[in-house]
């Protein structure tokens, strides 16, 4: 079970320590001289061929131009980096920590800085700090509604995406409430991730976000006295779709990944990512066939920031901040944007780039699988982190434990 804890005491006691063990990140040339001979651990999810790929050429080329090495360390949880660094604080490490530098955004972001487990603020020392806009987007500075408060830079943008097999589908439901409709005159031809799988508790989010009567609750921390009204439909919406699920919802896919399998074998129809440009890249891989079209939903569809984070004892903060840095870069970005590449958006704002950096974001091939940005509809802001918690734990009870 993860939970959200509270340590005011403790995060000034523990980022205190951390100030001490690294370069103050307002002195930038300090901190490139710091992080020359070092070896950034940094831990990031695992599950995606294309984002492998780029974590790799992101981690050379960075290490290359400031002389430090990058070490990947995939993850199937980022929650399993979370408890190793609370591991190492039990047993008294508080510096030369494991872990580096942390892909996380959400619940595991909101625990790591309620429990003191952070280094910084040092996201907005970072020289590439100004060619993003936090104003207007909000997304690069608040975290599932947290503050990020500079503990956590943001590098890619994120925004659930559904696509379909046109040959075999070619209208298919464009809503929360039109897919239940279509999942039970189609069973077994939808599906989605376990909880707590990201995507998959992502899901249970953009179904709540339809179907509770108030939306604006969601942005506040879950509060016992209206959390069943809150939830209410969602819990009988997924208790009618669950029978008309794959396998009759008695298994469960493990990932987005697992999806496109699922999608590429005929079993199901539809399938969804977190990645825009995900249908793409599998129709270009192979994975999927040309006639696969993206769509999103009527009522719009949650996006998010990811970020780069540092725990309070890590052992090579300095090389840590360097690559958090470079991936914030316009060079960096417009190669995790090339559809070819990864086709993830980028976390810049193009009126703050200069000609030439802007020109590294024009002309990319996008397939016809992916929608073009302006397509891609109204962004959903994430519920606090503490809605996403509390459903993963009752999906579980209901769903999950019994299974």
């Amino acid at each position: 079970m993860r939970t959200i804890a509270t340590g005011l005491f403790a995060a000034a006691a523990l980022a205190a320590g951390a100030a001490a063990q690294a370069p103050n990140p307002a002195d930038w040339p300090a901190v490139l001289e710091a992080a020359k001979g070092q070896e950034v651990h940094w831990h990031a999810w695992g599950g995606s061929a294309t984002i492998n790929d780029y974590i790799a050429w992101a981690a050379a080329e960075a290490g290359r131009r400031h002389g430090f090495s990058v070490v990947h360390v995939p993850l199937a949880d980022t929650a399993d980096a979370v408890s190793r660094v609370i591991a190492e604080r039990a047993a008294g490490r508080d510096s030369g920590g494991a872990v580096d530098l942390i892909w996380i955004n959400g619940e595991n972001f909101a625990e790591m800085k309620e429990q003191g487990l952070l280094f910084g603020p040092w996201a907005e020392s970072l020289p590439n700090w100004s060619l993003v806009d936090p104003v207007a987007n909000p997304a690069v500075a608040f975290d599932f509604t947290i503050p990020t408060e500079g503990y956590e830079a943001p590098w890619d943008m994120a925004q659930i995406v559904f696509f379909h097999d046109s040959a075999r589908l070619p209208e298919p439901p464009r809503s929360i409430p039109a897919l239940l409709d279509w999942a039970k005159a189609n069973p077994g031809r939808f599906a989605y991730p376990q909880p707590p799988d990201f995507l998959g508790s992502t899901f249970l989010k953009q179904a709540l976000i339809a179907l509770t009567p108030d939306r604006a609750r969601l942005q506040a921390p879950v509060d016992e006295s209206d959390y069943e009204a809150a939830t209410a439909p969602l819990w009988a919406w997924l208790d009618a779709l669950t029978p008309h699920l794959w396998r009759g919802g008695a298994a469960w896919p493990q990932s987005g990944p697992r999806l496109i399998q699922l999608l590429a074998d005929g079993e199901t129809e539809i399938a969804f990512s977190f990645n825009p440009n995900e249908a793409a890249n599998a129709v270009a891989n192979f994975q999927l066939p040309e006639s696969v079209r993206s769509f999103v939903l009527e009522e719009g569809s949650i996006g998010n920031a990811n970020f780069l984070a540092i725990p309070y004892n890590a052992g090579d903060a300095a090389a840590a901040m360097v690559l958090a840095n470079f991936l914030m870069s316009p060079e960096a970005q417009a190669r995790k944007q090339d559809p070819a590449i990864w086709g993830g958006m980028t976390v810049l704002a193009m009126d703050r780039l200069s000609a030439e950096d802007r020109a590294r974001f024009d002309g990319f091939a996008r397939g016809e699988a992916s929608l073009p940005p302006e397509a891609l509809g109204p962004i959903l802001p994430e519920p606090h982190p503490s809605w996403m918690v509390r459903l993963e734990e009752d999906w579980a009870k209901r769903y999950g434990s019994a299974r």
